[in-house]
């Protein structure tokens, strides 16, 4: 007996392979603001926790009395791995697919405006660095929020990075 289709039988049902094929014109669903805000929020929390908490805490402790340089100095190295170990946490997380700890929990993610995959240097340059700077100047902050409100659903950060935030 021979492995392979059986050509031998004219009313055998036809064999082929199916796959998925996804529609690269079909465009992804924006990330709704209530979404967004969450990521931000969880975001915060989870960076507060792991590297404010524990500066918090030898500061508290430092107040007690006596000489608090111990509990600064180990508060600082708990802050120190805390920003490490969040840094390194984020950086792996938006390399591999655009989230954030918070992105990734509410289902959200950053990608190109065209949909293609965003890079970690786009993000961290556009999106952080460059806004940033621009923070300082007096109410940027409040417009680039107010951004999210238009038709796109983009940021003012967004718009200069050439990314949206979607459905993941």
């Amino acid at each position: 007996m021979t492995a392979g289709p059986d050509i031998s039988n004219p009313y055998a049902p036809p064999r082929a392979t199916v796959r998925d094929i996804v529609d690269p014109n079909a465009a992804a669903l924006p990330a709704d603001r209530g979404s967004r805000l969450g990521a931000s929020i969880l975001d915060t929390i989870v960076f507060m926790l792991m590297v404010y908490f524990p500066l918090g805490l030898a500061a508290i402790v430092g107040a007690g009395g006596g000489d608090s340089t111990p509990a600064m100095v180990g508060g600082g190295l708990l802050g120190l791995t805390g920003l490490v170990a969040w840094s390194w946490v984020t950086i792996a997380n938006v390399k591999r697919n655009g989230q954030s700890i918070g992105k990734k929990v509410v289902g959200i993610k950053v990608v190109r405006a065209n949909g293609d995959p965003v890079s970690l240097g786009r993000i961290f340059w556009l999106r952080n660095i460059v806004n940033g700077l621009l923070s300082m100047i007096p109410l940027y902050g409040i417009v680039d929020v107010l951004f999210i409100f238009g038709e796109s659903r983009q940021c003012l950060h967004d718009k200069l990075a050439d990314t949206v935030v979607i459905k993941a």
